[in-house]
């Protein structure tokens, strides 16, 4: 099951240590955190570009369905 989650691939542990031995041997060890935070900010401003535009569909769903909850009392 983990084999399977890990990055939407189908990799098994040696694949996933060899993969990690190649990153550590292309960047380094000095590199990889700095890889890492900047990966992590990454997914963080995604993350939070994407909340914002869940919550602007929200309310403009919401602005709708009030404007269509008033036509019918505009109309009487």
């Amino acid at each position: 099951m983990m084999d399977s989650i890990l990055l939407g691939f189908s990799l098994g542990g040696y694949e996933v240590v060899v993969v990690l031995f190649v990153v550590l041997l292309l960047f380094g060890g000095r590199k990889i955190p700095e890889l890492a935070r900047g990966l992590g900010k990454g997914i963080r401003e995604f993350n939070s570009a994407r909340s914002a535009i869940e919550t602007e569909i929200k309310e403009g769903i919401k602005e709708v369905d009030k404007k269509k909850a008033e036509e019918p009392k505009a109309k009487n």
